[in-house]
């Protein structure tokens, strides 16, 4: 035999073992995560997400893969980017930011596990057939920050007790989720003699256009409806209640961390915990129909102080006393 066939030959061998080698080494599992929001002022979200992701044993890039689809506040997206996921044929997908992922998931795929964050009732919105028997293919987290109007209403009344005109920021791109809060909040309002004024502020410049118009208005108080596109401005909204002196209340507390008066709501962080670790138990085999959807259990009532001193505001004794926590 000639070197060179045998020099060929050994060449053949190489590429075999190396495709043999290849083919046996095991694929890591890949996660779609799909979100309603962009990824400006979702950091710590992910980093709970992530953390509980590494509780249950997976870490992105060593032993799992995550690919993102953030719809950027564009929740007419969501459907093309869930429906790529599937495409992509994921293992499972996280469906987190609000309803809308989790509906645009559901209705993309009926075989693919998906696990969600919701802060509206999973079962109105027909994911899972109960809490604690999900049935399908969806499981997660409800963190109820959606089922808070009444009281985040109440909580305001108390804050400021003369007011009698509240002006409300809605998302128009998230039309049920609207819907639902305005209904309510109107409901309350009749009850309380409060004065229900809708801003649909869908966008920075809607944002700050509102502002402008209640400079000149003044409304006693303004009330941002939960939706996590305003989490993405929360910054902004801040700068801005602080400009024009109005007293504003949130459905989360990450408002407060930056200057805003006071929240109400579910610990969201550690919902988004919650489906990082619920999405490694998929991973691991569980089925999302024996998996049952978790409730947040603890509710904040965050004040911060300095803020309702800088706007004149004597806060009762009795009310600092029920807050969780008070920022000074």
């Amino acid at each position: 035999m000639k070197r060179r066939d045998v020099i060929a030959g050994l060449g053949g061998m190489v590429v075999a073992w190396s495709l043999a080698a290849r083919a046996q080494q095991p694929t890591i599992p890949v996660i779609g995560v799909l979100l309603s929001v962009s990824s400006d002022g979702y950091a710590e979200r992910m980093r709970a997400y992530l953390n509980g992701l590494k509780e249950s044993g997976y870490v992105d890039g060593q032993n799992v893969a995550i690919e993102y689809r953030w719809a950027e506040g564009r929740v007419d997206q969501l459907p093309e980017l869930a429906a790529n996921l599937v495409l992509r044929k994921v293992s499972v997908i996280s469906a987190l930011g609000g309803p809308s992922p989790a509906m645009a998931a559901k209705a993309a795929t009926n075989t693919i596990p998906i696990v969600f964050g919701t802060p509206d009732d999973p079962i109105k919105l027909r994911l899972v057939e109960s809490l604690a028997r999900p049935g399908g293919n969806l499981t997660g987290v409800f963190y109820f920050t959606g089922e808070l109007v009444a009281k985040r209403l109440e909580i305001l009344r108390r804050l400021v007790p003369g007011a009698t005109r509240i002006a409300m920021f809605v998302n128009p791109a998230n039309p049920e989720r609207m819907a639902s809060v305005v209904t309510e909040a109107e409901t309350v309002g009749r009850a309380m003699q409060l004065r229900i004024e809708i801003y649909k502020t869908g966008s920075r410049g809607e944002i700050e256009m509102a502002f402008r118009t209640l400079a000149d208005q003044r409304p006693d108080a303004i009330f941002i409806a939960p939706d996590p596109f305003f989490q993405g401005h929360g910054v902004r909204i801040v700068e801005l209640a602080a400009r024009y002196a109005i007293p504003v209340s949130y459905s989360v507390r990450d408002f407060c961390d930056v200057g805003g008066l006071m929240s109400y709501g579910a610990d969201i962080n550690a919902g988004f915990r919650q489906v990082g670790i619920y999405t490694g138990r998929v991973l691991k085999g569980e089925k999302p129909a024996d998996l049952p959807v978790l409730q947040a259990t603890k509710l904040e009532f965050v004040i911060n102080l300095k803020t309702a001193k800088t706007l004149g505001l004597e806060i009762h004794p009795q009310l600092l006393a029920t807050a969780d926590e008070v920022i000074e």
